[in-house]
């Protein structure tokens, strides 16, 4: 009897799952309630669930190789994704603009049955990190691919994309200058903070302990709290609202994501620096090397990986946390987000949701890359 791989059964368990549950759902518009449809349903579903279930099925053998795994895990969620488009070009009416077919429970089960077999996969074949940058490009250029092919253009998603395209580009401009504006300025003031206290050792206690309660209060808490100060601020000081101070848009916004980040980036850099080894200091000391000198030449370098692993949770974590500020008329994904909410339209808050999973986990992972590889270069 063939051994069985306890992570590949979980997976094909959760594919099995989605085979059994509608793929789509039609809605007449993208309000009203829809009717699920599930793959075997459609005209070739019956084909590809046979095709999806074999490979699920055949996965669970221990013996398999990784890169066979790999192989067959993209493979299946390659076929899903384009049976998803295959759906909608099949359910919408030539000519109808209003009905939409959007992704239902069974196709988010086996994208992620097929995701993490494909992370399973990935992890036995223990890659080398040039490797892994290479599947992490070669991921990115799949996903652009299909997107370009116009294979999805008749996904609810896409047609609420489609007719809002250049408000897209601008509020996914808006979104990356609050995420990236917001890092930038927080390695500006917690870098320098964190060195300060690393070499003043009476001030760690109050300086992280007041970013300890920035970090506890709730996002929505904060951008509240924004929108007063900040407007009296503007009011009352003469040039700031002509500065761009104001109590609500993008100033707050990007006020309270930088308040955010700050501790992270102080964090960070004190644990890299004090992470240096004693006789590594010494050492420096006593080849003639200034306090400056050390520090700048020695310490920082050697604190990188840490610094990196810093960057890292900042920009993940305000890539989610810039959604909010769409509820202050900052602008971002999230003007999409709260905008489908208001309207009860769940395509519309998808606009916004997929783009901010999806430059968050790439944005994690190739960081998480780039940790490694400071890593290996500190060693």
């Amino acid at each position: 009897m063939a051994r069985l791989s306890p992570p590949a059964v979980l997976f094909a368990l959760i594919g099995a799952a989605g085979l059994a549950l509608p793929l789509v759902q039609f809605k007449a518009n993208r309000i009203v309630p829809g009717e699920g449809v599930g793959l075997s349903a459609l005209p070739f579903g019956l084909a590809v669930a046979a095709g999806l279930a074999a490979v699920l099925i055949a996965g669970c053998a221990a013996a398999w190789p990784a890169v066979l795994r790999l192989a067959a895990a993209i493979a299946g969620l390659v076929a899903v994704v384009l049976s998803l488009g295959a759906a909608a070009s099949h359910l919408t009416p030539e000519g109808n603009t209003l009905a939409r077919v959007a992704p239902a429970a069974g196709f988010w089960l086996l994208a992620l049955g097929f995701g993490l077999m494909a992370a399973d996969a990935v992890n036995r074949l223990r890659p080398s990190l040039a490797l892994r940058w290479l599947l992490l490009a070669g991921a990115v250029a799949l996903a652009a691919g299909i997107l370009a092919s116009g294979a999805l253009d008749g996904v609810s998603v896409m047609r609420e994309y489609a007719t809002r395209r250049d408000l897209f580009m601008r509020e996914a401009q808006a979104h990356l200058a609050l995420a990236f504006g917001s890092l930038g300025l927080a390695l500006l003031a917690g870098i320098p903070l964190g060195i300060a206290i690393f070499q003043g050792r009476r001030w760690r206690g109050t300086v992280l302990g007041v970013l300890n309660i920035l970090q506890t209060i709730p996002s929505l808490a904060l951008f509240g709290i924004m929108i007063p100060i900040l407007g009296w601020v503007a009011a009352a000081v003469p040039g700031a609202a002509g500065a761009g101070v104001s109590g609500i848009g993008t100033f707050p916004a990007l006020v309270a994501l930088f308040l955010y980040a700050l501790l992270p980036v102080v964090s960070n850099t004190l644990a890299g620096l004090s992470g240096v080894p004693a006789a590594t200091r010494e050492a420096a000391v006593g080849l003639g090397m200034t306090r400056t000198q050390v520090l700048a030449q020695v310490l920082v370098p050697l604190a990188l990986p840490v610094l990196l692993a810093a960057v890292r949770i900042v920009l993940v974590q305000n890539i989610g946390l810039a959604v909010i500020a769409g509820l202050i008329g900052g602008g971002g994904f999230g003007t999409f987000v709260f905008q489908g909410l208001n309207q009860t339209a769940m395509d519309l808050v998808l606009l916004g949701a997929l783009p901010t999973i999806a430059l968050a986990l790439v944005a994690g992972i190739a960081l998480d890359l780039a940790v490694q590889g400071a890593r290996r270069g500190a060693a």
